[in-house]
């Protein structure tokens, strides 16, 4: 599981390294999800990188990330290890800054105990 956060932790900084001055946290913020939205709609492939033992089973899974379910607030991202696709990572905008969370679900769509 450590592995779907270090993969959502690379993207969501890869998307925040666009140079430019330093902005406020409010503007960065607004940045940061004008800039997530623009990739809506878009799939990306990825891999593990990581030799720790706990990462095993994605290490031989294909991982897709795909962005959707966009707004200026919140961008919902499903996120699959190979043909299981319990996951979203949730990046809202809140008053205290930017949220990272973890929908995740079983089959048959009940929240599963690593829900949030």
């Amino acid at each position: 599981m450590k592995i779907a956060s270090l993969l959502a932790a690379a993207a969501l900084i890869s998307l925040s390294s666009a140079g430019g001055a330093a902005a406020s946290p409010a503007s960065a913020q607004d940045d940061f999800l004008a800039r997530l939205n623009a990739l809506c709609g878009q799939r990306f492939e990825g891999r593990v990188v990581t030799t720790d033992a706990a990462d095993v089973r994605f290490a031989s899974e294909r991982l897709i990330m795909h962005v959707r379910d966009c707004s200026a607030d919140e961008v919902r991202i499903p996120f699959a290890v190979g043909s299981d696709r319990s996951r979203t990572w949730v990046v809202t905008k809140t008053d205290a800054g930017l949220r990272l969370k973890h929908d995740h679900r079983h089959e048959d769509g009940t929240t599963d105990v690593l829900h949030w």
